[in-house]
């Protein structure tokens, strides 16, 4: 995981914090593997617990045999400086066997000079 703040699409002012972030899904095991869904599970600064389930990643659900990769970049806003991220994404094989892949927490957090 490769969290930034984003300023340009922030509005402190208006309580929104705008993280980007950047995954890069390796395939380590043995067989052929669909990603199908994800699930997150953001806590801001509050406590305020939120999650999102959803097909795929950025709108693909890439196939990756042994050793191929995907990375994606994609964005979470929050209405505070800060905040945790942590989930997992689920996967199938060709043979319909799913699995999950946890995500461990990492954070989101403003620069103090931004």
């Amino acid at each position: 995981m490769q969290p930034r703040y984003i300023p340009e699409e922030s509005d402190p002012g208006a309580g929104r914090f705008v993280f980007g972030y950047r995954v890069r899904i390796v395939n380590e095991s043995g067989p052929v593997a669909t990603l199908l869904s994800r699930h997150w599970i953001i806590v801001d600064a509050d406590g305020e617990r939120h999650e999102v389930r959803g097909e795929g990643v950025v709108g693909r659900t890439p196939t990756l045999a042994p050793g191929q990769s995907f990375e994606y970049a994609s964005f979470c806003p929050l209405p505070t400086p800060w905040g945790t991220m942590e989930g997992s994404y689920t996967f199938a094989t060709a043979e319909g066997e799913r699995f999950e892949v946890s995500v461990a927490r990492f954070y989101l957090v403003r620069p103090h000079d931004a």
